[in-house]
């Protein structure tokens, strides 16, 4: 068995009414609090009213920065002047996992210095963080990116077309709050999203070159969950036993990415949000049927033996619900009922977001260069990649 090394959350509160106890939480870290969210404007169902009421009860202050589409760099920045200005000893990150990564990296940077630049990926300098982030806690309001068990913080640098992580241990939340009520009211098209990042998480971090065996039997849970639940909660937005099942397939899946990391979907999904007005976990959607085709024939093609092909029978089995599949029909399995998913979601193709053939060659090479891709479980030439992206378009 290879090394391997497992960070996670310190601690994690779930459950149905659980955001009841957000003051108290808050409150073992200090009394000034800055909340980071992308709740609508209004504060639907009140959230943002029901948390200053619930943060007030318990003596703390707050200042509120909110944060518009996915983050970039310049609102990262913005984030740690206003916290600083407003001094506020603690984050509270409430929303989708736009909102949480925001949090997240103006945390990292509140305690560490510099901009957000100098410490992302690839597009950045990549500098280290070096101390622990002041202390924040993290209030998943979707079930998709898993961020609030995450140890970076993906952030969008338009400039060069590229989104990119801030990654530290560092950075993880001092409480990741989950709620399954919180996300009753998501959209349909929120909720099919989310989802589908999700299970794409799940499934890469299973496959991944880096996959280990604490974070295997989660993937594989977070899969089966999502498999039962993920249409149920589309079609049913008020099923709360479907939402909290994705809520914690989402959590779980935020757990393995940061262990065993992702793959050529998420390679893609980098320079694709960067450049498209295409959303994260849509992107995610429409490309995960044919990144798993496309390593199911190269592993096949250049290695039958290797274990990773009995890794996506696996997955195929935990999707369909039936251990008793062959392989072949469990391989088959993981490309039909991913397609089917995102018929059934109504995912939309690349192509409406305005990605054409033009611009494939160049996204092949932005991808190429994402720290995912090198845990892809096969080696996927310049074409086969160029072929994937035309499938999903």
């Amino acid at each position: 068995m290879p090394p391997f090394e497992f960070t996670s959350v310190s601690r994690i509160v779930f459950g149905r009414g659980q955001f009841k106890r957000i003051g108290e939480l808050a409150a073992e870290f200090g009394r000034k609090a800055l909340i980071v969210t992308n709740a609508d404007r209004t504060g639907k169902l009140g959230l943002l009213t029901r948390l200053n009421e619930l943060l007030t009860a318990h003596g703390l202050t707050q200042a509120l920065f909110r944060v518009d589409g996915e983050p970039r760099a310049e609102d990262v920045d913005r984030g740690v002047e206003a916290a600083r200005q407003a001094q506020c000893e603690l984050l509270i990150a409430v929303g989708g996992g736009s909102a949480i990564d925001a949090g997240k990296a103006i945390a990292g940077l509140l305690a560490n210095g510099g901009v957000a630049l100098d410490y992302m990926e690839v597009v950045g300098k990549g500098q280290k963080i070096t101390r622990p982030a002041v202390p924040w806690l993290a209030v998943p309001t979707t079930a998709g990116t898993g961020a609030e068990a995450t140890r970076n913080a993906v952030i969008g640098c338009p400039e060069k077309h590229f989104k990119a992580s801030i990654r530290s241990h560092h950075l993880l939340p001092r409480v990741a709050l989950v709620d399954a009520e919180l996300g009753l009211h998501v959209r349909p098209e929120i909720t099919a999203r989310s989802g589908m990042d999700a299970l794409t998480q799940l499934i890469e971090a299973y496959t991944s070159t880096g996959a280990e065996p604490l974070t295997d039997a989660l993937a594989l849970e977070g899969v089966s969950r999502a498999a039962r639940s993920l249409r149920r909660a589309y079609h049913r937005g008020d099923d709360l036993d479907a939402r909290e099942d994705m809520a914690l397939a989402a959590l779980l899946s935020g757990i393995c990415l940061s262990a065993a990391g992702l793959g050529a979907v998420h390679g893609f999904a980098a320079p694709l949000g960067a450049q498209f007005p295409a959303p994260h976990g849509a992107v995610c959607a429409a490309l995960l049927p044919h990144v798993l085709a496309a390593n199911i024939a190269a592993l096949r093609a250049g290695a039958p033996e290797s274990p990773v092909l009995a890794r996506y029978a696996a997955v195929g089995r935990t999707l369909a619900g039936d251990a008793s599949l062959s392989q072949a029909q469990a391989l088959d399995a993981c490309g039909r009922i991913t397609r089917d998913l995102v018929a059934e979601l109504s995912i939309p193709r690349l192509g409406q977001y305005g990605i054409t053939e033009s611009d494939i060659a160049g996204l092949v090479a932005l991808a190429r260069q994402s720290s995912s891709m090198r845990y892809n479980p096969a080696a996927l030439s310049a074409d086969v990649l160029a072929e994937v992206l035309r499938r999903a378009l």
